[in-house]
Parts: C-alpha cells; structure tokens; sequence
C-alpha cells in the first residue's frame, strides 16, 4: 500500500503524525502519510524533523523511491536503530524552506506566463529560482520584472484540479516543460491552476507546493538573465523577503 500524500491536499501543513512504515540503511526512513516533498520538477526535498517521545531525528532530504515511494534521509543513520516499524513520529518541516519553495515556486509559473516560450529547464533553492527558455531574444528586465510583480499583486487564487492521460494529449500546449514530463503511470495528472473560472492566467501540470494565492510571493526581483547557447536564455529571479 502506498504512502497517503498530505502534501497535495495541504501545502501549509508544518507537523503532523505519522507511522513508521520502513526503516532502510539504503532508503532511509518511510511514512505512512507525508508532509514531506521529495526533490523534483526543480525543487528541493523537504528538510526538518521527525519527533519521538525522547528524541528528535534531523531530516536532511527528501527523495522519491523508484516505486515513487516517499523516502526520508536522516542526518544520522546510526539513528535508524531506534526506530522500528509501527512507531509513531510527529513530521515536522523546516517550514521557513519550504515555504520558501512554496512562493519561488509560484512565482515560476508566473514568470511562464510572463515568457510564453517553451522551457528547457528549471531550478528551485532557497536563494534564488530561474527558468530556462527557448527564445531567440533576451527580454527586458525591467518591463520583465514590473509585468511579474504586476501579475503578483492582483492576488490570484492558486488552485488544483486533474485532468487524463488522454486528456492531456489532446492538450500538448499545457505541458510547458520540455525538460520535465508529466508522470505516464497515474490515470490522472495534477492541474495548477492560477485565477478562477473568469479568469485564467496559468493552468499546467504540476505536482509541486505552491502558495494559495500570489499576493504570499511577495515582491521579485529578476536578478539575472543569461544566454545558454543560440536559442536558450535564463532568466533568474529572487523574492524580497
């Protein structure tokens, strides 16, 4: 049986219980419900803690299993003696990163919407996120970065739905990525969609953590736009904190 995952149903859970389903010096640690995001799609594993009655185990990643299975990599993996299956464990984030991701994250799509070329690639870190795009022309970063803020502030609503595999291929133009592909062994992929029913400013496959709605981004700043060969330009941005 497969782990229940809180993180899709509630991005802003920072703790909550969990039973130890496996304990692996190769794997790590499984639970049977996560709060955890592994690393993927351009962004970082969770980091934080597990919490037991008389100690706390430091999470250091956060990784998919090859079965997508939700792993957790302690610090220590001496710690992994005390645990057996059955335990329970309160799941605790390192919430200042995650929501961190959670804003960059958001603010990616936009930047999508901002550059409608496709996207070669993309990154996520607690410093800065950047898109890759496949676009002949540098834009301008100051008309860049007012258009962005100005999508910001009009406080959309981020909200999730699904959509089918078949679906899906009727509908190529919603996979922005070129990079990274929609899973092909679900029924139903993972819809982001930013604004509502009048009004849709973003909706693509997505299976991250985002804000609940722009406004929480907060302001950006494009910090860099770089060239990566003939047709490939980087675009960068930082959130003001």
């Amino acid at each position: 049986m497969s782990s229940e995952i809180l993180y899709l149903k509630d991005a802003y859970l920072k703790e909550e219980k969990a039973l130890i389903k496996t304990v692996s010096y190769e794997s790590g640690i499984q639970l049977d419900r996560s709060i955890f995001y592994p690393r993927g799609g351009g962004q970082p594993g969770d980091q934080g803690l597990l919490r037991l009655p008389d100690k706390n185990i430091e999470i250091v990643e956060t990784i998919k299993g090859p079965n997508g299975e939700i792993n957790l990599i302690p610090s220590n993996m001496d710690d992994l003696v005390e645990l057996k299956k059955g335990d329970e464990v309160v799941q605790e984030l390192d919430w200042q990163k995650r929501f961190k991701y959670m804003r960059t994250h958001t603010a990616l799509h936009l930047l999508s919407v901002c550059l409608p070329f496709p996207v070669t690639g993309g990154q996520i870190t607690f410093e800065k996120g950047r898109l890759d795009f496949d676009m002949p022309e540098a834009p301008n970063k100051e008309e860049l970065e007012k258009k962005i803020n100005d999508l910001i502030s009009v406080d959309y609503i981020v909200s999730y739905s699904s959509i089918s595999q078949e679906e899906l291929r009727k509908n190529p133009e919603m996979v922005k990525t070129m990079s990274v592909k929609p899973p092909t062994n679900t029924d139903f992929v993972r819809l982001v969609r930013i604004g509502d029913d009048h009004e849709i400013i973003d909706l693509q496959p997505c299976g991250g953590t985002h804000v609940s709605t722009t406004s929480e981004i907060g302001v950006v700043t494009i910090s860099k736009v770089e060239k990566k060969g003939r047709l490939n330009r980087r675009v960068s941005v930082i959130l003001q904190d």
